[in-house]
């Protein structure tokens, strides 16, 4: 591979890197044809972005990078595949689907500005939930005590309303 190119492609996984908030290093080590472009069919569809690269090219786009990504160093051995996207959990439950296979495994993940190693992290990863999913849990928490005090205003007033009604047939 000329120096051009791969100049070409450390550019390329730099800009990635700046514009996904979120990657994850996977070991595509035994899938064969068919079942990466499997996985790649099934990450396209889950808005995944996801690269096969050279451990040095992508060693060489983290240098440049203005994160710290020294760590993750240890993790660019054998066939890696970067996922990169928006979403923090869904490259997470996409590999969580291949578990029982093992393939393709989690080798690392930078997640939230965090660093997360080795294959036991993912259970934690997918259990991650994402900005639509906390914000909907938020608007849950906020609306259920409004709620609950409209639903005591109107068994209350129908109890009133009785209570009223009784009074008012009483004979005096």
């Amino acid at each position: 591979m000329k120096k051009e190119v791969k100049d070409t492609i450390i550019a390329e996984l730099g800009e990635k890197l700046k514009s996904f908030p979120h990657f994850y290093l996977v070991d595509v080590t035994g899938l064969n044809a068919e079942a990466t472009s499997s996985l790649r069919r099934k990450c396209f569809k889950s808005e995944i972005n996801m690269v096969v690269v050279k451990n040095t090219l992508l060693h060489k786009a983290f240098e440049a990078s203005d994160v710290d990504f020294e760590p993750l160093y240890g993790s660019l051995k054998g066939n890696t595949a970067v996922m990169f996207a928006h979403t923090a959990n869904v490259p997470a439950k996409l590999l969580k689907e291949y578990k029982k296979e093992a393939i393709p495994a989690l080798k690392a993940a930078y997640v939230e500005e965090t660093l997360f190693i080795g294959a036991d992290k993912l259970e934690e990863l997918a259990a991650l939930k994402s900005k639509n999913e906390v914000i909907a849990d938020v608007v849950a928490l906020l609306q259920s005590p409004a709620k609950n005090v409209v639903s005591a205003l109107q068994s209350g007033a129908g109890t009133i309303h009785g209570v009223l009604k009784t009074l008012g047939e009483r004979a005096e």
